[in-house]
């Protein structure tokens, strides 16, 4: 059996080595089943202990780490890195973002054009008229 200074709750773990910006993030994510510990969805409350394997899924993003030391308080992000190894897959980044273009010397764009900027960019009410969306 462990001691406890080798546990810690899972949800204050994940916020001390930063993989979320507070402890109710943590708890939400765990609750959620956005968490799993040893490949099994885990309660906020589980103990962890250095050598479990902790899959944490956030903003379309899954971290995979493997506790080397266990923490109970927030450290600062050089200390918080040497408490685990990251096996995350690499992000994908889309470098190809779309890009309106407009021929040089079109003039002014037009209301239609406007909106097709507003449509590629997902912003405005896209409702196409002056009244507010319902």
């Amino acid at each position: 059996m462990a001691s406890p200074q080798d546990s810690a709750r899972l949800d204050t773990w994940i916020w001390c080595v930063r993989l979320t910006k507070t402890r109710s993030q943590a708890t939400i994510a765990c609750r959620a089943g956005h968490v799993k510990l040893n490949g099994e969805r885990a309660k906020p409350a589980h103990l962890v202990h250095p050598g479990d394997e902790i899959r944490v899924r956030l903003a379309g993003r899954e971290r995979v780490v493997v506790i080397t030391r266990v923490l109970r308080q927030r450290v600062g992000p050089p200390v918080a890195a040497e408490c685990y190894t990251d096996h995350s897959p690499p992000v994908v980044r889309d470098s190809a973002a779309p890009v309106a273009l407009r021929d040089r010397g079109a003039g002014r764009p037009t209301k239609r054009d406007r909106r097709a900027w507003e449509r590629l960019h997902g912003t405005g009410t896209g409702t196409g008229t002056g009244a507010p969306p319902r």
